[in-house]
């Protein structure tokens, strides 16, 4: 095994990634296979990369982000959609990370690049990795524009006035 290294040129090729990506982001993984005890990865995002609020239900699915460069906002949800906490990330500010428990409805949204690291409990298994909330729009739908906009502006105590009319 040899010592890996990561630096400003992965951050700056991972950016040129997720600007190609239709998903707005890119990953690098660092863990060997799915397989592994613990998943580490870092995840360059762009502001108009949507990541459908969802929860990790197994009881022993956490998760670990640190940002590295950029800020990340992440939004915290009851089960009904209301937004329960949003907490900024940056290296540079007093909050810098956070562990997730396992079971919460959470999302991520940015406002400019960011790139982060997450930890996982592994191994990974696509088919019961995550629970999208049903009061979110798909991936790729016509709705996720306007929902994203939304969220970047949702404050703790409201829900989503674009899911209200759906209701």
């Amino acid at each position: 095994m040899t010592v890996q290294r990561f630096d400003q040129e992965m951050i700056a090729e991972m950016r040129a990634q997720a600007e190609a990506s239709p998903r707005r982001r890119a990953h690098k993984n660092i863990h060997s296979d799915y397989q592994q005890p613990v998943q580490r990865l870092f995840v360059s995002m762009l502001p108009d990369s949507y990541v459908r609020p969802h929860r990790h239900s197994q009881p022993t699915k956490w998760e670990f982000f640190l940002v590295i460069d950029g800020m990340l906002e992440l939004l915290f949800f009851d089960e009904q959609g209301e937004l329960t906490e949003r907490i900024a990330l940056s290296p540079n500010s007093d909050c810098f990370g956070v562990e997730i428990p396992p079971n919460t409805w959470h999302a991520t949204v940015c406002h400019a690049p960011v790139t982060f690291v997450e930890v996982k409990q592994g191994p990974y298994e696509i088919s019961d990795d995550k629970d999208f909330a049903q009061w979110a729009p798909a991936e790729n739908t016509d709705e996720v524009p306007a929902f994203l906009a939304e969220l970047k502006l949702l404050r703790p105590g409201e829900r989503m006035s674009t899911l209200a009319q759906q209701a």
